[in-house]
């Protein structure tokens, strides 16, 4: 019978070699040390101090040495030919235990971080590396590393009970060893696949996962933690500056590190008076044209800019100067690499089978199976892992309508309908309410920020109320629409007027973020300043308005990087942003504006307090298409703010505006003002009296 076992051992057959290696009771007085050494054809183990030589049993390379009953682990160690001695892995009992193997089948073992992947620790008082591995249809997983020369034979795993989950402990190993998982599959295939819960990988085109303890670092940013819950409850300011770290600022020999950056971006953010950074990019991928946005390493801070330790560093850093920090976060896709969780043990395991499902045409990406109870954890557990290890203030959910619906991005006959005959994806959208759920109960401090393309209802509505518990979405009507005005010729904005005053219908139809993001500077779309029409100061007024009206209108602000700046040109990935137009007084003035425009904000309430309530916002005039202005009232909960915005490049004097009362008024910000590149066309700072008929500005 035993030498069946080892037989399937041998052929990478078998499941629980700990069954029959390492320590086993003989009778009441005697033990078995039988070790493991696939190749060889002596072996020689260290046992109370003393080398001794074990008896082989098998030709496949196992031995046996007999010894008393009260023999322990830390007894005995394996001697390599190249002098090399080791702890024998299998004489230690396993570490996943009764709890995870119950919350692993059940799907709601949400700190899969702390159990899975590979985790330092001192167990049966030896250091060394736990491994964890789900993969339930492989018929074997094998570990490799540089500490058993990648030999497939050297370390076979043992898959705990039903969980489908595989475990070895390596003593003697510590933090900074790469390692992958050989799986034989059902086919008699083998595949050799990187760690789905790594959190430290190799840097891009390399592959191997690394061995990382995120637990260490020293946080010193308790204060800005506890009080990061305001910024949950709509009525404080949130201006948000999109960084793709990598082509943001550039060394000359290539990216810079996470801790420079920390550096140069609390600088940046604390001049320029943003509240918080959104980070694209940051968890692991291996291809930098994708943005980030096809990821690899879902607990894992990519590697291009430093260790997780570094990325740490950027986080404590930012927040320290009460700076909060928010990641782009994909759970709607995967790439099909191999390396990777795609058909991950020979199985579609993360994903579904049929294709109709479980890929997406557009994108050329696998979907993940939400309706599988482990990939959901799985999802949810990374989630979790940014809040709980890396300390990060919220997730921007990419591509929320790719998980909605059924049919996203699909002709007839290329989707499958639901058990309603609906388009509607309900195994996501129960995915997507758990999520929000499980993440708010633990981390009621955090914010949750769908990027949601649809008029999907009930995205910021409590997951109670039947909503999906997101606390904002990216109001993209109102960045379609304001950049389609604003990119019409001077002559045909009049007649479409409307078009721009009609995003008034639906500011209020959820919890928005106005954004003017990455996705609308790529692409052949041109950069922001390159989309307003006129001569080149025409369009340098045209951008100042457009931000002018993003600050004034219901809703977060997030404005992506060089916008600031007035580049011409489209973000490009592999250069970084045009920091060298700051010499030119327009551009410099453009920056200067943002910075003060940020803090104007921030200052007047009546531009946050209300953002979610519809009477902050009152129309003053909506349809004045000769001149092209619009004006309106915004709200707070002392003060009152006029906005008015003059779509047309030449100047109105004396112009009314027909406010229903009458009230004194003083301009305090001016978009035409000299100071930020303008005419300098701009109403005395004196107060403006209203009379009949309303007050008189130019």
């Amino acid at each position: 019978m035993q030498q069946n076992l080892f037989d399937l051992l041998s052929k990478r057959q078998f499941s629980d070699p700990h069954s029959i290696l390492g320590l086993h009771q003989i009778d009441g007085k005697k033990q078995i040390i039988r070790i493991w050494k696939p190749g060889s054809t002596t072996c020689q183990i260290e046992v109370y101090g003393k080398t001794v030589e074990a008896t082989q049993v098998h030709d496949a390379g196992v031995y046996e040495y007999e010894v008393s009953s009260d023999i322990k682990p830390t007894d005995y160690r394996v001697i390599f030919p190249n002098g090399k001695i080791s702890y024998d892995p299998y004489a230690f009992e396993k570490i996943i235990g009764d709890l995870d193997i119950h919350l692993i089948g059940r799907g709601l073992h949400y700190e899969l971080y702390d159990l899975l992947g590979a985790t330092p620790k001192v167990h049966q008082g030896v250091a060394g590396i736990n491994f964890a591995l789900w993969a339930p249809n492989a018929v074997s997983v094998s570990l490799l590393g540089d500490f058993n020369d990648w030999d497939g034979m050297i370390n076979p795993m043992r898959c705990i009970e039903t969980t489908g989950v595989w475990e070895i402990f390596v003593p003697g190993i510590r933090e900074g060893e790469k390692y992958k998982f050989e799986m034989m599959t059902k086919e008699g295939g083998r595949k050799i696949k990187t760690d789905p819960v790594a959190h430290f990988s190799e840097m891009r085109p390399k592959t191997s996962s690394i061995a990382f303890d995120v637990s260490r670092f020293h946080w010193s940013d308790a204060h800005w933690i506890n009080e990061r819950e305001k910024f949950r409850f709509g009525n404080v300011p949130i201006s948000i500056y999109e960084v793709h770290l990598g082509s943001w600022q550039k060394d000359e020999g290539g990216f810079l590190g996470y801790r420079e950056l920390a550096k140069r971006l609390v600088e940046y953010c604390k001049k320029m008076h943003f509240t918080h950074v959104e980070l694209m990019g940051i968890c692991e991928h291996p291809l930098d044209e994708s943005w980030g946005y096809q990821v690899t390493g879902y607990f894992a801070p990519t590697s291009r800019y430093g260790s997780p330790e570094d990325f740490q560093f950027l986080v404590n850093t930012l927040h320290e100067h009460d700076i909060g920090v928010i990641l782009d976060w994909v759970p709607a896709h995967f790439p099909t690499d191999n390396h990777s969780i795609a058909k991950f043990d020979g199985t579609f395991l993360y994903e579904h089978m049929d294709p109709r499902q479980g890929y997406h045409p557009h994108w050329n990406t696998h979907i993940f199976n939400y309706g599988r109870w482990e990939v959901s954890n799985f999802l949810i557990a990374s989630a979790l892992f940014w809040f709980e290890k890396m300390h990060v203030d919220g997730l921007r959910v990419d591509a929320v309508a790719s998980m909605l619906y059924l049919d996203y991005g699909r002709g007839p006959g290329e989707w499958i309908p639901n058990y309603m005959g609906t388009n509607i994806n309900l195994e996501a959208l129960e995915f997507i309410k758990h999520m929000n759920s499980i993440i708010h109960q633990r981390f009621p401090d955090v914010i949750m920020i769908a990027e949601e393309s649809t008029a999907f209802p009930g995205i910021t509505k409590e997951v109670e109320k039947d909503g999906l518990g997101f606390d904002y979405k990216w109001n993209l009507g109102w960045m379609n629409d304001t950049l389609r005005f604003f990119s019409t010729d001077f002559l045909e904005r009049p007649d479409n007027l409307s078009s721009l005053t009609y995003i008034r219908e639906y500011a209020f139809n959820e919890k928005f973020a106005l954004v003017l993001s990455h996705d609308e500077v790529v692409h052949g779309k041109k950069s922001l300043l390159a989309k307003m029409p006129g001569d080149e100061s025409q369009q340098m007024a045209g951008v100042r308005l457009l931000f002018s009206f993003m600050i004034c209108f219901p809703g977060k602000k997030l404005l992506f990087m060089g916008g600031e700046l007035g580049q011409g040109i489209e973000w490009n990935i592999s250069d970084q942003i045009r920091w060298d137009l700051l010499e030119n007084d327009p551009n410099a003035s453009l920056q200067k504006m943002v910075e003060a425009l940020n803090l104007f904000y921030q200052e007047n309430g009546a531009l946050f307090e209300r953002d979610t309530e519809r009477e902050s916002f009152e129309w003053v005039s909506s349809s004045d298409r000769e001149n092209c202005v619009i004006a309106y009232m915004r709200k707070g909960y002392k003060q009152r703010l006029l906005c008015v915005h003059h779509l047309l490049p030449n100047a109105l004097h004396e112009y009314r505006i027909p406010l229903p009362e009458n009230v004194r008024i003083r301009e305090v910000f001016n978009t035409d003002s000299s100071e930020w590149g303008g005419s300098g066309i701009i109403n005395p700072a004196n107060d403006i009296e209203s009379g009949h008929g309303g007050p008189s500005i130019t």
